[in-house]
Formats: C-alpha cells, structure tokens, sequence
C-alpha cells in the first residue's frame, strides 16, 4: 500500500541482526527503508530483502558514551525500533543483585538511551520521525521467572506513554507488546517442534507469531497510515493466554452454540 511505503526514510533497529530483529529489519527495508541494524557482534549475513542489505554497526546499548557518538555519525534517522533485549530465567531470589539490575539496564535503560540520542535526528523528518518500543506480555502480566525483565517492560510502555506527549508533534512514539514468537532460538524456550507445537496450541490462533508479522506490525507503526498514532500500545499476542479457570472449571466445558 503506498500509505506503508517507507522509500527515503532510515530506519535504525536495535537487536536488528537476529530473532524479532531480524524479521523487522528485512520489513523495513521491504518497505523501502534503508535499515541500520545494530548489535554488539557482527552476524555472519546482515539482513536482506528487496534487493537491498542493512548497514551494521557495533553498539551497546547501554552505553551512553557511545550511542551518542553513533547519533552524531548518523546523516539521518528517520526511524526508530528499540527491540534488542531478553532474559534468561531467572527467579528474583536467585541470583546476584547486579545481574537483575543489568536485565532492566538493557530492556528499559537502553532503549531510553538510544530514544535520547537519536531524538534530535528523528524531530528533523518532516512529518515527524517514529519510534517503537517493542514491549512484551511480560509486562503486562506477571512474569514469574523473569520478574526483572517484565518490570522493565511495563517500563518501557510507561516511558513510551510520557515521551509520545513530551516529543508531540515532532516524535511518534508508540509501544508493540509481543506474545510468544518463534525465532531461530525458540526450541530454547519450548523444546523440539512437538513441544513449540504443543505451546502454541495454548494460544487462541493455535500457533507462534512469526517474526515476519511483528516486522509488518513494525511497517505500519512506522508509515503515514499511522500518522496520527501515538501513544499507543498495539497488543501482539494472538489473542493472549486462555484464563486457567476455563480449564478448572466443571461447568460450560464446550463450546457455546
């Protein structure tokens, strides 16, 4: 659709080079964008689609030192996707302090420092630059195991709710809260394809997104077809987790006619 016709534009991705990442850089520049994709390790094969590859660049993050130093290189940034995070699981009591402390740095600190350093860059587009934080259910439900990690979630969110009004009319900036996805790494999480198979049955879609759909998702939070979006926080989860008491209850066990 032209409204989704990102031509002209740069668009920056954290975590751009694997996983979600990946599937959002290759949108991106299907739509048309040149793509920066950052990481802190070089990929063996960047990201590639419609005929064009995305730059790389070597980042932390969390370092504010030198994220602002790759702002000031930039020509232009037009868009913003603050996707690189993650956690492993890890029981609140388990573990030390720092290592917690390190999960909320990279998933809410980070995408703070890079939203900061990149937002003189992004206020010059006309029209306005766009920003998406890629959230997770993590912090909009609880997260046991993972209890760092979803706080910074919900973070995110509440950072992204007070930057679209501090950074209006110049700075779009809006949150894409994601379910389960299934990456290069998902037997990680679930076990063999019997397993990830069995776990997207819990979903109401009966099945994983693909990172493919979160980088369309991200296409159209980015385009005129969103231009007065903002703010928002568009849920990804296909149709979430049913509720345990459907299952535990004696009655209504099939389906209403």
């Amino acid at each position: 659709m032209p409204g989704h016709d990102l031509s002209g534009r740069t668009a920056v991705v954290t975590g751009g080079v694997r996983g979600v990442g990946l599937g959002i850089s290759r949108a991106l520049l299907g739509a048309g964008a040149e793509v920066v994709a950052v990481a802190r390790r070089e990929p063996p094969a960047l990201p590639e689609a419609g005929g064009r590859t995305a730059r790389f660049a070597s980042l932390d993050v969390r370092d504010a030192a030198a994220v602002q130093r790759f702002a000031d290189g930039l020509d232009r940034a037009d868009i913003l996707v603050n996707n690189a995070g993650g956690t492993p699981f890890l029981r609140l009591a388990d573990g030390d302090a720092r290592t917690h402390a390190k999960i909320v740095e990279l998933n809410l600190i980070g995408p703070l420092i890079m939203s900061r350093a990149l937002y003189p860059r992004l206020r010059e587009r006309p029209g306005g630059g766009s920003i998406i934080m890629i959230g997770s259910v993590s912090g909009i439900r609880p997260s046991p195991g993972s209890a760092a990690y979803g706080a910074a979630k919900a973070g995110l969110q509440s950072l992204a709710t007070s930057l679209a009004v501090e950074w209006a009319p110049h700075v779009r900036v809006n949150t894409l809260t994601l379910g389960m996805v299934r990456t290069e790494q998902a037997h990680l999480h679930y076990g063999d394809e019997e397993g990830i198979a069995a776990v997207g049955r819990t979903v109401p879609l009966g099945r994983l997104a693909d990172p493919s759909e979160v980088g369309t998702a991200c296409v159209f939070l980015a385009s005129d077809a969103a231009a007065y979006i903002t703010g928002a926080n568009l849920v990804m989860h296909g149709g979430g987790e049913r509720p345990a008491f459907l299952d535990a209850a004696t009655v209504n066990k099939e389906d209403p006619q």
